[in-house]
């Protein structure tokens, strides 16, 4: 069997330099300001949304990637390389229309060729790196000539093995994206108060907890971490924020007081999570070293 190909919507906030090293193809997602329409990470970096952001008065819409679009990427891919399996690794269900999407374009091109495709589509069940470090491991594993099935079941581990935390700095994304009201929002910000989001099993997005003031707000993710890994203390770790790198600094220094750290990752969170959690946020994923 030829090594099986990775893709991943644009959403894992994998860093270009390891998307590079191990060939895997990210497929964009968009987003508009108005009128004017960007995909992600191709027409707009991160550093360039976050200004954006910050001088728009209104939120940016962001948009799933339609079954078209992956219809045209598999096709190609087959094409380009064949005899060679694709996994196709996606934003959690609970959160886009992306996963489907995918599905959906498989069953598009088998009934356009007329016979099975070898294409692989997997719900992450989770957002930013907190999915991109499964796309990671199953690029790796596919460099070395794993299988699809042994690469699916590594990826499904990996899953539940991490936990994450995302520390909101500002609630007005949230209210802006409708995901709390605008009463709640304006006292909270004016209490100080700092959400502490996470992912559930369904890959649905849920409060943590909420704490006033961001060092304790730091200090609380840091103890949902050691109570989440209690007896462990190796680990590999990526945090992600949004324009905030002295936030993703301090967690990081927080962690190596009651953890060895083996593979860290930084990178931003990109803009289609980013329209959504907003600026100063930090995400922090988690997975045991082996």
């Amino acid at each position: 069997m030829n090594q099986a190909i990775i893709i991943a919507d644009s959403t894992a906030d994998i860093p270009q330099a390891t998307v590079s090293e191990y060939g895997i193809h990210i497929v964009p997602m968009r987003l508009a300001f108005g009128d004017q329409s960007y995909l992600e990470g191709i027409d707009i970096t991160a550093e360039e949304f976050y200004d954006k952001l910050s001088k728009s008065k209104e939120l940016p819409t962001t948009s799933q990637t339609s079954p078209s679009q992956y219809v045209e990427v598999y096709r190609n891919l087959l094409a380009a390389y064949p005899g060679s399996p694709i996994i196709s690794i996606h934003i959690s269900s609970g959160m886009s229309g992306t996963y489907q999407s995918a599905v959906l374009a498989k069953e598009m091109l088998e009934e356009e060729l007329g016979h099975p495709v070898d294409v692989t589509v997997i719900d992450s069940l989770c957002a930013t790196y907190g999915f991109g470090l499964q796309v990671v491991h199953a690029a790796r594993m596919a460099k070395q000539g794993a299988s699809v099935e042994e690469i699916r079941a590594e990826v499904e581990r990996l899953g539940k093995a991490r936990r994450l935390y995302f520390l909101v700095d500002t609630l007005e994304y949230l209210q802006k994206g409708g995901r709390i009201g605008k009463a709640a929002a304006i006292l909270g910000n004016l209490l100080n108060i700092k959400p502490i989001l996470s992912v559930d099993q369904e890959g649905v997005i849920y409060a943590v907890d909420k704490v006033r003031g961001r060092k304790k707000a730091m200090a609380r993710v840091i103890e949902l971490f050691v109570n989440d890994f209690a007896g462990v203390k190796d680990i590999n770790v990526a945090v992600c924020d949004c324009v905030n790198p002295e936030g993703s600094e301090e967690i990081l220094a927080l962690l190596r007081q009651h953890f060895t750290l083996h593979e860290v990752v930084r990178n931003s969170i990109g803009a289609v999570v980013g329209t959504h959690v907003g600026p100063g946020t930090v995400a922090t994923f988690i997975w045991p070293a082996k």
